[in-house]
């Protein structure tokens, strides 16, 4: 591998993020080369970015897929690797610089934890990491010579506002939220909306678990608890409103009433080119926003009566210790489930706000807390869908 270029492992390469990352690689091939690719369970798109990328290493979650990956690379030199614990390990291999963490829930938390722990630049995108042990992280960043960069649109917005900016003089970050599709649904309709008609979001192609959590406005209550760790600011400090048109991507308005915004087309490879280039702005090829073709930028308050998963933000915030682990797991479980038909729209909150007051409550917990409260939350939410 050539040194000069930054080197790049993927966690989670075959979905919506990992794949425009390594767009982003190929425009810049002077810039970045890939050292690891680490895939979910899809065999043949990870075979084919390994053919196309020739990393050191690939590694795919699903164990019981390791042989037929180890057959598909036969003779290519690429190591093959599967299961968590290599993906862990993989993490404080010498031969990567920067980590994008673009894998969707809990499973994006050890990865990071150990990119931590071996002093890897991250460029985040699994908000679950900060979700669900955000004051666990923070403690380990400050100990660490790892910068985090986030690559959520919003986050990355924010982020981009406060460069130059004293964050002792921020009054307020404003996280702006879509919507979702059942914006201008009338809350009575949402207990008969499917699963479908959820995964139609009006901007953004994302995956189906995202998609689902914009729906609810869970993401949006994630997005708020993320939000407090990745700035260190309060969570009082943090508010949702939405913007349809997601033009405007987040706003930070500062002590003296200025409001800064990011602004540009629903498209993530412009935060995650900002986070490749360590905020070197870098073309993305992309087209350009132009104002002009949009006549009005319109904001409203949110319906946390209709959306009352967006109230899970500071409620987890205030009581904190497991809550938001265990308000991530419970929803884990319940996303699936109305993906599957399983469960209606409106009975993702109720599985949730069950499973918290079914999990024990620790104030200060540890990883291995983290993880036995992960492993009880998902087995209450799962028996309570069973009950439904």
């Amino acid at each position: 591998m050539n040194q000069s270029k930054k080197r790049i492992a993927i966690l989670g390469s075959t979905g919506s993020i990992g794949i425009q990352t390594l767009d982003i690689i190929s425009r810049n091939p002077a810039l970045f080369e890939v050292s690891t690719l680490i895939g979910g369970s899809r065999l043949e798109p990870l075979v084919a970015q390994a053919k196309a990328y020739n990393p050191k290493r690939v590694i795919i979650a699903d164990e019981r897929q390791k042989g037929a990956l180890t057959a598909a690379l036969s003779g290519s030199g690429i190591e093959v690797a599967a299961g968590d614990a290599a993906i862990a390990e993989s993490m404080l291999a010498d031969d990567t610089d920067m980590v994008v963490t673009a894998t969707v829930g809990y499973s994006g938390l050890l990865p990071t934890i150990r990119a931590i722990e071996s002093g890897k630049d991250i460029a985040l995108a699994n908000k679950e990491t900060l979700v669900v042990a955000g004051e666990l992280v923070s403690e380990m960043l400050s100990k660490s010579h790892t910068r985090v960069i986030p690559v959520d649109s919003e986050h990355s917005a924010i982020y981009q506002c406060l460069v130059g900016e004293d964050s002792a003089k921020i009054k307020q970050l404003i996280i702006t939220a879509s919507g979702g599709p059942f914006r201008t649904l009338p809350k009575e309709a949402l207990a008969s909306v499917t699963a479908a008609q959820a995964l139609k979001h009006p901007n953004w192609d994302m995956g189906a678990k995202i998609t689902i959590d914009s729906a609810t406005m869970l993401n949006k209550a994630f997005e708020i608890i993320e939000a407090r760790w990745l700035f260190n600011v309060d969570g009082d400090k943090i508010s949702a409103v939405v913007h349809p048109q997601s033009i405007v991507h987040s706003m930070v308005e500062f002590e003296d009433g200025a409001v800064k915004a990011q602004l540009g087309i629903p498209d993530m490879h412009l935060p995650i080119s900002y986070a490749l280039g360590e905020t070197h702005r870098l073309p993305t090829g992309e087209r350009p926003l132009t104002l002009a073709d949009y006549r009005t930028l319109t904001f409203e308050a949110p319906d946390t009566d209709k959306f009352p998963c967006l109230t899970l933000a500071h409620y987890s915030l205030e009581r904190g210790g497991n809550t938001a682990c265990v308000v991530n797991a419970a929803n884990e479980i319940a996303n699936e489930a109305f993906r599957r038909d399983q469960i209606g729209f409106n009975d993702i909150f109720d599985v949730i706000t069950r499973t918290i007051g079914l999990v024990g409550f620790i104030e200060r917990p540890t990883l291995d807390d983290y993880i036995a409260t992960n492993t009880e939350a998902r087995n209450i939410a799962s028996e309570l869908i069973k009950k439904k």
